[in-house]
C-alpha cells in the first residue's frame, strides 16, 4: 500500500508505467538530440546525494573547464525517470542518476549507455525513528527487515532506487512491500523526509545518503540497515550510482563526452587523496545547511563507496542486474556488452 495522495501500482504495474513515460518521450521526441552548441554539456541529476558529489568537485576545482568542456544547464529534476526523460527530450545530454535508470533506459532504446560509474556501492540508508520498537540495528537482517512490517516507510518516489532496496528487503524475508508496509512518497529533500520521520508520517526512511548522519545529527533516527556498511549479504558490491546518456550523443559530442569523463575521473581521484578537511569544507558547500556533526564521517565513507575511476566491473554490474531481477522494477535486462562501452570495462572483481 502507498500514499501519496492515490494508491501506487504494485512493482510490476509500477514497471510497465515507467516505461510507458520513457516511450512517450522517445516517440514524442524519436529524433531529438543534443541541443547544445560545440564544447557545452547540459548534465542533469536526481538531487545533491553524496553519489553525485563527484560532479561538485569536478566544477568547483575547474576539471571540466581544464579538459575542454563546459556544462551548460543543470537542473536537479528529483526522480531518476525525469532524469531519463530530459534526456530522451534532448533537454540535457548526460543524466545522473542510479542504475534502476540507466537500465529502464536501455529497456526502451538499445542506444542507452553508461558513462561514468560514481558510487559501487548500494548508497540508500533505512533509517528508523529514535523510538522505533521492534528490533534494533544490531539484530540480525532478517528480525530487522520484518519489524518493517506495517509500518510507514518514506522513499524518494516510485520506480525509484530507494523503493527498489525496501523491495528487494522484503522479498529477501518472503514479504511483499506493496502489500505488507505503506510507501510514503516524500521526493528527494532529505529536509522533508528528516521532517516527515520526525513529525510521525512515516516510521522509517529508505533514503539516500547522507540521511543516517543526518538523522543522527539531529536526534531524529539511527541507521537501521545499510547495504554499503555490509549489513546485506551479496550487495556488498554494486554498480549504483552512474551517469548515462545514448549512443547517439557519444557520436555527435565525443570530445565533450571524452573531457567530461576525464574531469570527473580526476575529481573521484581527488576525493580519494585530497586532505579531510578540505573534503568536508566541499561537502559543506554542497549540502547547504547540514548540520556539521553530519559531516565528520562522510569523507572515510565516500572514499569506501567512489571508485577512483569511473569503469565498471563485470561483477558489481551482474550484481546490480540480479538485484533488478529480483525487484522486478526493470524488465528484459541488458547485458554488459550492451550497455558497457569498451573504455569502461574493467577486469576489477
Amino acid at each position: 500500500m502507498s500514499r501519496a495522495g492515490t494508491r501506487r501500482p504494485r512493482p510490476a504495474a509500477l514497471s510497465a508505467l515507467i516505461v510507458a513515460a520513457l516511450l512517450l518521450a522517445v516517440t514524442g521526441c524519436a529524433q531529438r538530440s543534443s541541443t547544445t552548441p560545440p564544447g557545452v554539456l547540459n548534465v542533469g541529476q536526481i538531487s545533491n546525494s553524496l553519489a553525485f558529489f563527484p560532479l561538485f568537485v569536478a566544477e568547483q576545482k575547474g576539471y571540466f573547464a581544464e579538459e575542454g568542456v563546459k556544462l551548460g544547464e543543470r537542473p536537479r529534476l528529483g526522480t531518476g525517470a525525469k532524469v531519463a526523460a530530459a534526456l530522451k527530450s534532448g533537454s540535457i545530454d548526460l543524466g545522473a542518476g542510479v542504475m534502476t535508470d540507466a537500465l529502464n533506459l536501455a529497456r526502451i532504446d538499445d542506444k542507452g549507455r553508461l558513462v561514468a560509474n560514481l558510487v559501487d556501492r548500494y548508497y540508500v540508508d533505512v533509517v528508523v525513528g529514535a523510538s522505533f520498537a521492534g528490533a534494533s540495528p544490531s539484530d540480525p537482517l532478517d528480525q530487522r527487515i520484518r519489524a518493517l512490517r506495517g509500518k510507514k516507510i518514506g522513499i524518494t518516489g516510485p520506480g525509484s532506487g530507494t523503493e527498489a532496496l525496501v523491495t528487494y528487503l522484503f522479498a529477501k524475508a518472503g514479504m511483499n512491500s506493496a502489500t505488507d508496509s505503506e510507501l510514503v512518497n516524500l521526493g528527494s529533500t532529505a529536509a522533508a523526509a528528516l521532517g516527515a520521520l520526525k513529525g510521525g508520517r512515516v516510521d522509517a526512511l529508505a533514503f539516500f545518503q547522507p540521511i543516517a548522519q543526518q538523522a543522527t545529527a539531529a536526534g531524529i533516527g539511527v541507521r537501521f540497515i545499510s547495504p554499503a556498511a555490509g549489513d546485506v549479504p551479496g550487495l556488498e558490491r554494486t554498480s549504483h550510482g552512474v551517469v548515462f546518456t545514448t549512443q547517439r550523443i557519444i557520436d555527435k559530442k565525443p570530445k565533450e563526452v571524452a573531457a567530461f569523463q576525464n574531469a570527473l575521473g580526476r575529481a573521484q581521484r581527488f576525493i580519494h587523496q585530497a586532505d579531510t578537511g578540505e573534503i568536508i569544507r566541499l561537502l559543506g558547500l554542497y549540502l547547504k545547511g547540514i548540520d556539521p556533526k553530519a559531516l565528520t564521517e562522510l569523507p572515510a565513507l565516500m572514499r569506501s563507496e567512489i571508485p577512483e575511476s569511473i569503469g565498471f566491473s563485470r561483477s558489481s554490474f551482474d550484481t546490480a542486474i540480479g538485484f533488478h531481477r529480483v525487484t522486478g522494477l526493470v524488465k528484459h535486462l541488458p547485458s554488459y556488452e550492451q550497455i558497457v562501452p569498451p573504455a569502461l570495462r574493467t577486469n576489477a572483481t
